[in-house]
């Protein structure tokens, strides 16, 4: 074809033609040369803007005839109240919907084919969209407009809110509609998409009005276990839900709106739901509704925090329900359920004769069951932070403090861990394997680590092993030393060095009794055989100087003979006899028959009395006092042992349960039991009474003021120069493995340092300077380091 032979105009109806048979679906019938030539040459000879334009027009008209013809008529007509019916009519639409989307971009691919010239040339050389990009926009104005852009994005909220509902619809037919939208730019530059622009906002607006419904319909009809569940359903629906027909970019905003009104909202009315919340489900050991709470609580930032609150106030709470339930006695005393009680505080002995003495008071039973109900609480923690809670590193802080805070508001907590160990020690561990051992020893560990006033157990449990010790009562040598080595490696060797310290005397003494008895064999040997403990007095925890007696003429040759014999081998030392520790195996003549009786040395002083007595004869309390010089209070315990309790051995005079300084008392000849050996328990308190606890509070109290003093004056030796928050943060740093320092009180030690010159007060008013070489007060200066020393060794 010539140049002057071509006609723009005969070219474009021919072309125009052909492209309407392409919408028609008759491109099979036309030829693609033929129809690449007409555009090649139009826009050859300078007539792309008729075809551009042509083309455009021609597309224009065809997608309006597939919006009148296809989508139009599918419009749901809203009659039917049936979710399945709507679903089925709107689906309907989606449908026709990527009907015309396939005719359109299918017609568009075959035109781009035949257009490539124009795009090549034209389009670029007029700054113009491509014929595929132009067709798009096309598609985006003559078909996503009202009333059909309207129409779409109500069938595709309506379908979710359907499917929602619990109907199945056709998430096909959603996802192909998606994908269409996803597809449509907003402009040539512009990267949001319709669905960005209307789809997502629409999904999301109707998503938040759903779920805030949702949970306040949920909290209505659900307990929290429940409640949990349909949440958990919920989330993963909607996760479903992006992942299969919405787009990714949907699922945080969404997710942002269940977890806001689902979860945020709701945090603390789940937590709380009576006879379903949190502590319920604690109790019912309800480990997989935890574990989903956990789960939930936590996709949301105060999710953990308000679980964290509320199972420290939970372990609060029971840990003061068992506090309470071991302060139900005071004092020390037993309660009538039990045979023996001593109130030491008095003097006055309240025993119970139908018991066997030394059976365990009441008092003992709840502080034992105190630290098993710890232990027990523990455990259930332990195993749901485990299993439910996932080993969360903030809970597991949060378990630990609220332990920390239930045993030590028990104030009788160091002295009931101690009791516990004491028990298990004794007579707790018969028969059980050194695994099982080990496990209560770790288990007791556990609650020992809560403990802050670590001073106050290390005095009680010096005197539960003193007893131990002398009384033989320790099951295991093995399990002593094991329990020793859990508490060094939680305190140190400076903890347990004095306590170390007692197993090596029992060692010393075992083989001192030896080298006695081989001595004893070459010499006159006294008629009483003993076994001596000796015991240094640095080491155990001799608080006082004992009760005395005046022991009978046949014990005290025996102990002399002993005293020669160790003051012999060893120049310089004192011994001090402690009768009141001691015991005695002694044969008694009764009518019926002998029997073998295990009595307290104080026991055995006061039988000999009655030993030439003839039957009717009886001694007074005054004239057994009197002779035997025994402290009243102790004479009262032991006389009552002997007289009151289950073995009678003597009568007392009148009967009864009380001793009383008017008694009097003889030996009951006719006293018959059918055992051999009889082990006569002295009647005493196993915890101690206010009066005792006070006692032993102040001296604690005193203890604890000479370490900080100690303390204060190493600090400020090393430092020199200190301000007071700095100062008393040091000292509490290095006293906290013992006790918890008052800064009240680390401030009246530093006052009275400054009085004693040790320190100086700088012109600050707020730091203080240590003073060298200082020469006052010299003595207090030894006392204050030795005590320094033996403050981190048990003094």
């Amino acid at each position: 074809m010539q140049h002057d032979e071509f006609s723009p105009v005969d070219t474009w109806d021919r072309l125009s033609k052909n492209i309407r048979e392409i919408h028609m679906h008759n491109a099979s019938f036309l030829s693609f040369e033929e129809n690449y030539r007409y555009a090649y040459n139009m826009v050859m000879y300078k007539s792309g803007s008729m075809l551009y334009n042509g083309v455009r027009d021609l597309v224009a008209e065809n997608v309006d005839r597939l919006a009148e013809e296809d989508i139009i008529p599918c419009f749901p007509k809203g009659t039917s109240s049936d979710p399945v019916q709507q679903g089925q009519e709107n689906e309907f639409l989606l449908k026709a919907l990527k009907r015309v989307w396939d005719d359109h971009t299918g017609n568009m691919s075959k035109l781009r084919d035949l257009l490539k010239y124009m795009d090549r040339v034209y389009t670029k050389a007029n700054n113009v969209p491509e014929i595929w990009d132009a067709g798009l926009d096309i598609f985006l104005k003559h078909i996503i407009r009202p009333p059909i852009q309207d129409h779409i994005l109500s069938a595709i909220v309506t379908l979710i809110q359907i499917e929602r509902d619990g109907y199945v619809i056709s998430r096909s037919a959603v996802k192909e509609c998606v994908d269409v939208l996803l597809q449509l730019h907003l402009g040539q530059q512009d990267k949001e998409t319709v669905y960005k622009r209307d789809v997502e906002p629409a999904v999301l607006r109707e998503s938040e009005k759903f779920y805030k419904a949702e949970a306040q319909r949920l909290l209505a009809t659900c307990d929290a276990p429940e409640f949990l569940r349909r949440v958990e359903v919920r989330f993963q629906a909607e996760k479903s839900r992006t992942d299969h027909y919405l787009h990714s970019q949907t699922g945080p905003p969404l997710r942002k709106i269940l977890e806001e009104h689902l979860l945020i909202d709701n945090l603390s009315t789940v937590i709380e739901m009576p006879n379903s919340g949190l502590d319920p489900m604690v109790d019912l050991d309800k480990v997989e509704d935890l574990n989903r709470l956990y789960r939930l609580f936590e996709m949301v930032p105060p999710g953990i925090p308000t679980l964290r609150r509320a199972l420290k106030a939970s372990v609060l709470r029971r840990g003061k329900e068992i506090n309470q339930a071991s302060a139900c006695t005071e004092n020390g005393e037993v309660t009538d359920a039990d045979p023996d009680k001593v109130e030491t505080e008095t003097g006055k002995v309240n025993g119970k004769a139908k018991g066997r003495a030394g059976g365990q008071p009441q008092t003992l039973i709840l502080a034992l069951k105190w630290v098993q109900d710890i232990l027990g609480l523990k455990d259930k923690f332990d195993r749901l932070e485990k299993e439910a809670f996932l080993c969360n590193r903030e809970i597991e802080s949060a378990l630990h403090e609220a332990f920390e805070d239930v045993v030590n508001l028990n104030d009788k907590a160091p002295e009931f861990v101690s009791l516990f160990i004491d028990e298990n020690l004794k007579k707790g561990l018969k028969g059980k394997t050194d695994v099982e051992v080990d496990i209560v020893l770790d288990k007791t560990i556990t609650v020992f680590r809560y403990l802050t006033e670590k001073d106050a157990f290390e005095r009680y449990y010096k005197n539960h092993l003193a007893k131990r010790l002398l009384y033989g009562r320790s099951v295991s040598d093995d399990a002593e030393r094991g329990m020793l080595a859990k508490l060094k490696i939680e305190c140190g060797y400076q903890f347990t060095q004095k306590l170390e310290g007692m197993f090596q005397d029992m060692k010393i003494s075992s083989d001192t009794m030896q080298a006695y008895r081989k001595h004893s064999e070459n010499t006159t040997a006294p008629t009483v055989e003993i076994s001596v403990t000796v015991m240094t007095s640095t080491f155990w925890p001799m608080t006082h100087s004992g009760a005395t007696c005046v022991l009978p003429e046949i014990l005290t040759k025996s102990s002399k003979s002993f005293e020669q014999f160790y003051l012999s081998r060893h120049s310089g030392r004192r011994l001090k006899w402690q009768p009141s520790l001691g015991n005695v195996d002694v044969r008694a003549k009764f009518k019926a028959r002998k029997h073998d009786l295990n009595v307290s040395t104080f026991g055995l002083v006061i039988l000999l009395l009655f030993e030439n007595l003839d039957e009717n004869e009886f001694l007074t309390y005054e004239e057994i006092q009197s002779t035997t010089m025994i402290p009243h209070g102790d004479l009262k315990r032991h006389l009552q042992s002997l007289a009151c309790a289950k073995y009678k051995i003597l009568k007392k005079h009148p009967p009864g349960r009380d001793v009383q300084p008017s008694d009097s008392f003889s030996f009951n000849d006719d006293f018959t039991c059918s055992m051999q050996k009889i082990k006569v328990s002295t009647v005493s308190a196993k915890v101690e009474t206010t009066e005792e606890r006070k006692e032993t509070r102040e001296r604690i109290d005193e203890e604890r003021h000479y370490q900080m003093e100690a303390c204060i004056v190493r600090v400020m030796k090393d430092r020199k120069h200190m301000t007071h928050n700095d100062l008393v943060i040091e000292v509490t740093r290095q006293l906290s493995s013992r006790f918890q320092p008052n800064p009240q009180g680390i401030k009246k030690c530093v006052e009275n340092l400054i009085d004693r010159e040790y320190l100086e007060r700088c012109e600050d008013r707020k730091s203080y300077n240590y003073l060298v070489g200082c020469k006052a007060c010299p003595h207090y200066c030894i006392r204050l380091m030795i005590v320094s020393r033996h403050s981190f060794i048990g003094l």
